[in-house]
């Protein structure tokens, strides 16, 4: 009995953990291609149900969590020194906010959905850009600008005026899915 404890807690841990190699897209799926925790499979069925390719959706995880499922924004401070807020409500991989969330649980379905799961919130990163796609006519494979509409939202993005932070990111993620594009190219993919 106390053997099959440690296993599953050698799992559970296991799957908490940020992979070692969050630059390298083969490394990424090699550790986390597990019975329970299999990403490569969640990352190539959310791009066939979507269209999204699977390089812009890791590359968006990559700028946004850094592949950490418990990623929170940092805490404001009350008077400079006080622990107060969050500076918003986004949480996990996908770093969604809130109410984004529930309309995609409320959208897709999808009632079970938790943000700090990587097949959910890679599901749900593909649901988002290809709504970018519907919404503001952005290709599926245009990193930048999905990027941009994800930071900013839909009518964000329409408006234009895009910050420096998310043209930094979008840049970031852009750049980081060509690399797993091409690293995908040469460990194989499904």
């Amino acid at each position: 009995m106390r053997c099959v404890l440690i296993v599953v807690l050698l799992l559970l841990a296991g799957c908490a953990s940020v992979p070692r190699q969050t630059q390298n897209a083969c490394a990424i799926f090699e550790q986390r291609d597990g019975f329970f925790d299999n990403w490569r499979r969640a990352a190539y069925s959310a791009e066939r149900e979507y269209g999204v390719p699977v390089p812009v959706l890791m590359a968006t995880i990559y700028t946004e969590s850094g592949f950490r499922h418990n990623a929170r924004p940092p805490r404001t401070y009350l008077l400079g020194f006080i622990p107060w807020k969050r500076q918003s409500t986004a949480l996990g991989f996908s770093q969604a906010l809130d109410g984004t969330w529930k309309r995609y649980k409320r959208e897709t379905g999808r009632w079970a959905a938790k943000r700090t799961d990587f097949s959910d919130a890679i599901r749900f990163i593909a649901w988002y850009h290809s709504q970018s796609n519907r919404t503001n006519g952005i290709a599926l494979n245009d990193t930048y600008r999905l990027y941009i509409a994800y930071y900013h939202g839909h009518a964000g993005y329409q408006r234009g005026n895009w910050s420096s932070t998310a043209k930094a990111g979008a840049k970031r993620a852009a750049n980081m899915a060509a690399k797993y594009s091409h690293q995908l190219k040469t460990c194989g993919s499904w």
